[in-house]
């Protein structure tokens, strides 16, 4: 594990808000600024930092350049539709070895984690089928990841109320913060096997942002870490 992955992380993390401010202002010159928070996602790669560092790391590992797609060609075949395009992906040898969703959350706490957990639910499900049908070839099962970024702020921490009209909830979601919803997805997408690593983190908007990470078990370090063993596997098996 590179010794100075913390300060790295610490970084990206930082360049992340940095970048949706700036979005902010190059709308507000051209006079298109979106309502609310929309402005810092509709400028796109909002998340560029992390997946950066992920690349970085990758190539550090082992992992040649030209097999690390983060910008185009991220296209890969579905069952329930054609094709699906991810983040960031990592292909060799015509072997899908990885590949990864960075997701965040700025504002809309409710509707946004709703679309999140549809979207990283349908995603999974339609790949994992697709690998089953062959779309990939007979190559070994590629690593899934997600990277989830929350905006740290009082309403992201304090409990949410659920409508309960015919059936009650899940326990574990009564008196829920939306960072523990959060939480709780991450961690049973990697229970269910749908992903294979996860990281949540939450982090202020601030100029120098305070990260927090909630949960031991989603950590970067470890998602780094499976990322890493992963890595190892494949480039042990060529």
């Amino acid at each position: 594990m590179p010794i100075d992955i913390d300060a790295r992380y610490r970084d990206a993390v930082q360049y992340i808000w940095t970048g949706r401010l700036k979005q902010r202002e190059k709308q507000a010159e051209a006079g298109k600024i979106d309502a609310g928070s929309r402005g810092d996602v509709t400028g796109g790669g909002h998340m560029g930092a992390l997946e950066l560092l992920v690349k970085e790391l990758l190539i550090e590992f082992g992992i040649n350049e030209s097999a690390i797609f983060t910008k185009q060609k991220l296209e890969l075949p579905g069952y329930y539709r054609s094709t699906k395009k991810w983040d960031l992906l990592v292909v060799s040898r015509q072997q899908l070895v990885m590949a990864v969703e960075f997701k965040s959350i700025g504002g809309s706490y409710g509707n946004n984690l709703n679309n999140r957990t549809e979207e990283a639910l349908g995603n999974a499900t339609d790949i994992w089928t697709a690998y089953r049908e062959g779309r990939f070839g007979t190559a070994p099962r590629p690593l899934l990841g997600y990277v989830f970024l929350l905006r740290d702020e009082p309403k992201v921490l304090q409990p949410v109320a659920n409508k309960e009209p015919h059936f009650e909830v899940d326990p574990v979601f009564k008196g829920a913060s939306y960072c523990q919803r959060a939480e709780l997805l991450c961690r049973r997408l990697v229970l269910e096997r749908l992903y294979d690593a996860a990281c949540l983190l939450l982090s202020t908007n601030e100029e120098s942002t305070k990260i927090t990470e909630p949960a031991d078990d989603l950590t970067f370090r470890r998602f780094v870490a499976a990322v890493h063993g992963h890595v190892v596997t494949f480039l042990g098996s060529q």
